[in-house]
């Protein structure tokens, strides 16, 4: 697929990785549907020339009407799944309490629960398109996390949820098949989006340190470039790449 007219929804749009990815695709002129909580993505919407769908991943009806509302802009070919959090905390803390479960299932119901909800109801509009080129009705891409191999102390839930989207992937791929739709999923490492705006600059350096080549933090640009390789790459299916610098996190 060539990116000129295609339909992109984009979750977790507003900002970091989801609004590089949306600026991306707007630029190679596809049309974007940005989903988010935050209504910050109205006004990036304004300024691409697309059109935004407030709403919770979490929420079935919600992601129901933001998929519907991209039908109104044409046939939805791209679903890019960017929205997640990254709250950090131990099994047991220093003091010997366990980690709060309410918090471990929050993290899964958005990283994980979110992911499968955008995916399944994504899909069963993309298979209702028109094929395309070796039958190609569009393409998925979902967003894991080294996390998901290298999780560090305090990321038990974090790197939990993130293997489990690595975990779909493959089934996703193989269930979707039948009616052309690929799934493929990025891994990132350390990358320089408002999850580390806050960090001091020497707390900075140290991360980039860690990363093998090139020296530095993935710039989000770097990840939206790849989302669009992936939308054009019809062969790449149902494999999770990590886009990390060779980066192999250590324990803390």
């Amino acid at each position: 697929m060539k990116l000129p007219g295609l339909v992109a929804l984009v979750t977790g749009g507003a900002s970091g990785l989801g609004a590089a990815t949306v600026r991306h695709l707007s630029a190679g002129g596809a049309k974007c549907l940005i989903v988010d909580r935050d209504d910050k993505g109205a006004e990036l919407a304004k300024e691409v020339g697309g059109a935004f769908a407030k709403a919770d991943v979490t929420n079935a009806a919600e992601v129901e009407a933001a998929v519907e509302q991209a039908g109104t802009l044409g046939p939805l070919r791209v679903v890019v799944q960017c929205a997640g959090v990254g709250w950090a905390a131990r099994t047991l803390d220093k003091t010997g309490k366990p980690h709060d479960l309410e918090l471990f299932q929050k993290i899964i119901a958005i990283n994980l629960v979110g992911h499968f909800n955008v995916l399944r109801v994504a899909a069963a509009a993309i298979s209702k398109t028109e094929a395309l080129e070796h039958a190609e009705r569009g393409v998925i891409i979902m967003t894991a996390s080294v996390a998901a191999y290298d999780g560090q102390i305090g990321q038990i839930a974090y790197a939990a949820s993130k293997a489990g989207v690595v975990g779909m992937t493959l089934p996703a791929a193989r269930d979707l098949a039948p009616v052309g739709i690929r799934v493929v999923t990025i891994a990132p490492g350390i990358f320089d989006t408002p999850m580390l705006g806050s960090l001091k600059e020497e707390v900075r350096a140290a991360l980039a340190k860690d990363v093998v080549f090139p020296k530095r933090l993935g710039d989000p640009a770097d990840y939206a470039a790849f989302v669009a390789s992936i939308v054009e790459n019809g062969y790449l299916n149902g494999e999770t790449v990590r886009l990390d610098g060779a980066l192999r996190m250590p324990p803390k």
